[in-house]
Formats: structure tokens, sequence, C-alpha cells
């Protein structure tokens, strides 16, 4: 394979750069840029010559061997001053090189994978992790980066291959008397497998909803107080706020963090019967997000509870406490109630995440879904007696693909491009 390089950390003034070099030239490049290398995963201090003999920069020169690196491949690392200019010179100089080109978008990655360094789920995991905005975002790549999923999977492949294997050795010696019955044990492993595979399915929508965020929809009558309330949580001036019934015609968006979860708050048109056709619209979209948010807050006046369909998790408050007096009620005027809403929101959609498992994505959901298909079909056949064991195995080797296709067992290809198309240059 090509030697490669890119900056691997981001791109632009920093105080500290990397720029990565991997593959079979890699120390050769680095003999070529810093002189004398020094041993594998020994920082040392180099001053970096171009071909020229022109000095590029001082730099932390640390080298990786080969199946010891990110990549799996022979890597060198050049810490330099954060200059664009450092920056660019370095990568010129390697440019130069014969055998060396510029990585493309996520190839160190991508050979990690080739290279057994991470599976297909860790590959995922870690743009979660550089993406990842809060706490529960970073907790939840980290585990999968980990190998968590993997693991789980491993388990599940070792505990499927038995099974068949079993089931395959009544078929090979169906002319013989086989001593054991094995459809007790295969019925066992294929019921403890899918409900491992339920419990995970179950938890595929909390872990997606942590990895892209909840949606919180604040609702009410026009004038009720919610685009003050939006800027209140927000800290800032988010919305226009007006003494005038209908300004907020469309949904507005902000990002927060609370309580280490991601949640967008949507601010959204008053509900009333309008007459306005633009404010109309804007009220049937307000309806539209609320029904697909994930917890919707009402805040409520003298006029009493709107036509709106709520939840028994949804919250309820009276706005405007600050001019109606109401100790239990909310003010964005005076701040009275905010904290506590926020901690409501908060201990709400918590309880969501209780049920999360390792699974973060619709192809992991399809995957799962295909296995537990595969090993329904296998129990059933299980069950008619030996002459549909050989089917039944056949059943079992294909809940064995559809989880090797998950972590990247079997060829892939389809998938690759995609997954990778997610990552910046360096990674």
């Amino acid at each position: 394979m090509d030697t490669i390089f890119a900056l691997a950390s981001a791109p632009g003034k920093a105080g500290v750069t990397v720029i990565r070099v991997s593959g079979t030239k890699a120390w050769d490049a680095a003999s070529r840029l810093a002189g004398t290398l020094p041993a594998p995963r020994q920082a040392v201090l180099r001053r970096l010559r171009d071909a020229e003999g022109q000095v590029l920069d001082e730099a932390l020169l640390l080298l990786f061997e080969d199946g010891a690196s990110f990549t799996g491949e022979t890597v060198a690392e050049f810490h330099l001053h954060g200059s664009v200019a450092i920056q660019r010179a370095v990568l010129r100089a390697l440019e130069k090189m014969a055998g060396l080109r510029l990585a493309e978008p996520g190839e160190f990655t991508r050979r990690a994978l080739e290279n057994d360094r991470l599976d297909l789920t860790q590959v995922e995991a870690l743009a979660d992790l550089i993406e990842s905005e809060t706490e529960s975002q970073r907790r939840q790549a980290l585990r999968v980066f980990g190998g968590a999923l993997g693991k789980t999977v491993e388990i599940w492949r070792r505990d499927l291959i038995e099974a068949a294997s079993l089931l395959e050795v009544t078929i090979d010696f169906a002319d013989e008397e086989v001593p054991v019955d094995v459809s007790d044990r295969v019925a066992e492993l294929i019921t403890l497998v899918s409900g491992s595979l339920d419990r995970e399915l179950a938890g595929i929508d909390a872990a997606e909803r942590i990895r892209t965020g909840f949606e919180v929809a604040i609702l009410g009558a026009p004038n009720v107080g919610k685009s003050s309330l939006l800027n209140a949580l927000a800290g800032r001036e988010a919305a226009i706020t007006s003494e005038i019934a209908g300004t907020t015609r469309d949904v507005i968006e902000v990002r927060m963090d609370i309580a280490g979860l991601p949640v967008t708050l949507l601010d959204t048109a008053g509900l009333r019967e309008a007459q306005d056709p633009v404010e109309k619209i804007g009220i049937t979209r307000a309806r539209a997000r609320a029904k697909t948010a994930d917890l919707r807050v009402l805040l409520l006046d003298d006029r009493g509870m709107p036509d709106m369909e709520l939840g028994d998790e949804d919250i309820v408050l009276r706005s405007k406490a600050d001019l109606s007096g109401d100790a239990d009620g909310i003010s964005a005027l005076t701040g009275q109630g905010i904290d506590l809403l926020i901690a409501e929101i908060g201990a709400r959609l918590f309880d969501k995440v209780q049920a999360a498992g390792l699974a973060t994505r619709e192809r992991h959901r399809v995957a799962f879904l295909q296995g537990k298909s595969a090993l329904g079909a296998a129990q059933e056949m299980l069950m008619r007696g030996p002459d549909w064991y050989d089917l039944a195995a056949e059943e079992i080797r294909t809940a064995i693909r559809s989880l090797e296709l998950l972590i990247g067992r079997v060829d892939v290809e389809n998938l690759l491009d995609e997954i990778f198309s997610s990552f910046c240059l360096g990674k």
C-alpha cells in the first residue's frame, strides 16, 4: 500500500500541529526530514530540514513500529509548532518525496480497519467521538470505541457457531447413531442470543437519541411567553419577542447541553385559530414538530389549556409568574423556576436513556433484525425435527453473517465509502 501523510490535528493556527505519515516508507521519510531516528515510541526533539537543507521547524518526532500504531502500519508523527506556514512547508517537503502521497479523508482509520486494529463499529464510534458535544455523547462513543459492541457481537457469534456446529455434526452422521440429542443445547443457544438481540433492539432508539440529540418543544397560546422562555433557557436573544401576538411564525431551534445530554429547544408558533395564512402554516408546523418531539413544555395563562395532545411525561407550567404571583409558575423575566425547569427536563430525558444499548445506528438495527429473523426461522426448523436440521443450520449461518457484517468481518465495500465519507482529512 502507498505511504500516506496528512495533518492529524485540526487545520489552522494552533499551539501544536501533528502530521502523521503511515506506510512502509514512513521512517525513511522521517529520516530524510529529521536525520537520526529515535527508538519507537520515544519522542525526541529534532530539527526538520527540507531537501535543500532549509530548516522547517524544531519538532517532536515519534515513531511507531508495524502493528503497534493506530493504523497498524509503520508510522512517524511530527509534533510541530502550530503555524499554518510550518504546516504547509512540512507537507510540501513530504509531497516531494517519491512514494508518498496525501491521505484521502478517513484513510488512516480505513487502514486501521483493514489491518484489524478496529472493527467497523469502532470506526463509527470514532466518528461519533470526534463529533461529540456533550458528556453523554462522549461516554457513549468512548464505550463503543473501546470495543464493547464488537465484543458483545463476538460472544453471540461464538454461541451461534457452536449451535450450527452441533447441527452439522448431526447432519454429517445422519446414517449413524448419534449418542447425544443436540436439539436442547441448540435451542438454548438460539434463545440466549435472541434474548440479547431483543435487549439491544429495545435500547437503540435511546442510544441513537444520545448520539443525534433530543428535541424539546415549547408550546402555548400566542404571547404566552414561549420565545422569552427560549431566550432565558439559551441565555441569549435567540428569538424575537414582542407584545404583538403571532410574532413567531416558524420553528426556532436552539442547541443546548442539559444534564450532559444534547438537546434542541424548539420555539413554536402560538396555538390558536388563526386567519393569517402565513401564521396558519406556522401553527401547522408547530403541531407537527411538537408531535415528533421527545418532550413538550406547555405554557399556560388565563386563557386555559390550548387544543394540544400531551403525554404523561410532558411538562405543564403557568407562565409569567411575575405577574400572576404563582409560586409554582415560571417567569422568563425574573428567572423564577428556570433552574427547576432545566433540572426537570434533564431528569425526564435522562429517564429515556436508561435503557440505551450499545448500538447507535440504523445499520445496527437492520443487522440485529435480520439476525433475529433468521434465528426465529432456525428455531422453527429445529422444532420440526432432525429432517429439518440442515435448514436450521443454514438459518443460523445467515444470522452469523448478519452479525459479521455489523463488525466488518465480511465483504463490506458497499458500506465503507459511506461510513468514511464523514471523516476529515487526517483521520
